[in-house]
């Protein structure tokens, strides 16, 4: 239940009514935007709410169990500080909203309806839907560790221990050649041996997309040049001449931290755990089951 400023309901109270949608919404960066479906600029704490932005509101839903509840915001990409490139890096994911229900005629009569995050952004050649989750949603995420065969931690993190910055899991190199969208050879990797940059990751240094990071599918070398496919197309396209930094990537067995990282004291996983096919086994008198891998 919400408690509403007596000026508020008051306003309320009155029938004829002067209310408009605001939304706050900061992101990971740092950045903290406002919107409103009024039809001029709004401020309150600080935020300027940017009018005409393409912003519409769905219905609020809301229920009395721990589901996680949704709300749409629709919009346009009308507004300068909402990009189609940002919404591509994905700098409005997990952002903090919160929605406000705001007397326009007088700001200081406003409540709000509800925090939330930004979730799965669907996007077309004009527009948006953004969906709105409230924070029923936390209580999916994981916490603590994961007991699963594999490492959980993340390559070159504080559990992990291993410095990518290290030249042995590091290389700069060039695109010389362009195969698809997602894929094309480079040269200065010669001396990483097939696969080093698997699962890695790849900094772009100069071009459209410097300083994003992406994650690479899979590496090949041929003749000196390697090959690299990444997981997902680049926001903007590859040039021939771009430089980038790859770093090296685990696949997150025990077997490639011991190879590879000679780091197996750090790691994060627990080979012997016994997996589903543990739930299928039966008795027999041949012997033979004794806990190991089928």
């Amino acid at each position: 239940m919400k408690n509403l400023s007596p000026s508020l309901q008051s306003h309320l109270d009155d029938g004829t009514t002067t209310l408009s949608w605001c939304w706050r919404i900061s992101r990971a960066d740092g950045v903290a935007l406002g919107f409103t479906d009024h039809d001029r600029v709004l401020s309150f704490d600080g935020t300027a709410f940017e009018p005409e932005s393409g912003f519409a509101a769905s219905e609020i839903r809301a229920g009395s169990d721990l589901a996680v509840d949704a709300q749409d915001a629709t919009g346009v990409l009308t507004s300068d500080r909402i990009t189609e490139t940002d919404i591509l890096d994905g700098r409005w994911d997990n952002a903090a909203v919160e929605l406000w229900r705001v007397n326009w005629a007088n700001t200081s009569q406003r409540v709000l309806l509800r925090r939330g995050a930004v979730g799965q952004i669907r996007r077309g050649r004009m527009a948006f839907v953004a969906e709105v989750r409230s924070l029923a949603h936390v209580l999916g995420q994981t916490v603590g560790r994961t007991f699963q065969a594999g490492c959980d931690a993340r390559l070159g993190d504080t559990r992990c221990g291993i410095d990518l910055e290290n030249a042995i899991y590091k290389g700069t190199g060039v695109v010389t050649d362009l195969v698809r969208d997602r894929a094309f050879m480079v040269s200065g990797l010669a001396s990483f041996e097939a696969g080093w940059f698997t699962s890695g990751t790849l900094t772009w240094t100069s071009g459209v997309n410097v300083g994003r990071v992406t994650e690479v599918l899979s590496h090949g070398l041929a003749d000196a040049i390697a090959t690299m496919t990444l997981l997902e197309a680049p926001v903007l396209p590859i040039a021939e001449g771009d430089n980038l930094i790859a770093r090296a990537g685990c696949d997150k067995r025990i077997a490639t931290c011991s190879a590879k990282f000679a780091n197996v004291a750090n790691f994060r996983g627990f080979p012997n755990i016994p997996g589903q096919d543990a739930v299928l086994r039966y008795a027999s008198q041949d012997g033979g089951h004794e806990g190991n891998v089928l």
